[in-house]
């Protein structure tokens, strides 16, 4: 990458979000930090940090995704609407203030070089046949057309990185685990065990379903 690879950025806690890089994140601003925030950001290159924040323990996680805003609409109450688009992970080296926002020293992150493409290739294959029949086998029970979206990311790192975003549930925790993660295909072989474990769970409640069709689903 071209740019420093140390920088300021300020930095927006958030609970239960995990930002992926990539994904779309539509937010309301409306505290009067965040909106000090904001107008800063504009004036600079529209550039924060997304970053996971607990609030029973109060605390911010270490690493973040870096949002870039690509929409902003602002009313005349001060509130603004804004829509943002994750960029590159970065770290947090050290918090710089915490007033009137929290601003930090980042590093950028990114995945390790890898080494055996042929085997992350066939794992991203895998990825793909299991994310496909949890999609099949969730329309099947449910009586709902769902589908995968036409163009999935075939970039084993981006397929990864999708995925994390899509996961279902209340799941912020292992998301942050993933998104954390420096090696892909560590992160694609843990959702493989993810999505062939609910596969397996909705291939039981399937054939329950066919053999006893009169059971409702709770």
């Amino acid at each position: 990458m071209g740019e420093l690879s140390v920088r300021e950025l300020p930095l927006f806690p958030l609970p239960e979000v995990v930002l992926f890089p990539q994904e779309v994140l539509p937010l309301h601003i409306f505290e009067s930090r965040y909106r000090m925030m904001l107008q800063s950001v504009l004036e600079g290159d529209s550039m924060f940090g997304v970053i996971k924040f607990d609030p029973t323990t109060k605390s911010m996680a270490n690493v973040g995704c870096c949002a870039q805003i690509i929409k902003h609409q602002t009313a005349e109450d001060g509130r603004s609407n804004i829509i943002t688009l994750g960029q590159q992970r970065f770290q947090v080296l050290e918090i710089m203030r915490s007033t009137p926002f929290y601003s930090a020293m980042v590093s950028w992150i990114s995945d390790d070089n890898i080494d055996d493409f042929q085997k992350l290739d066939s794992l991203k294959d895998s990825v793909k046949e299991a994310l496909s029949d949890v999609i099949n086998l969730t329309s099947k029970l449910t009586n709902t057309k769902k589908n995968l979206p036409d163009k999935l990311p075939d970039n084993p790192m981006d397929l990864s990185f999708w995925i994390g975003a899509h996961l279902g549930g209340p799941v912020a925790e292992e998301q942050q685990k993933l998104l954390e993660e420096r090696n892909t295909f560590t992160r694609l072989q843990r959702e493989y065990e993810m999505l062939d474990h609910t596969r397996k769970q909705l291939a039981a409640r399937t054939v329950l379903k066919e053999s006893f069709p009169d059971i409702k689903e709770n």
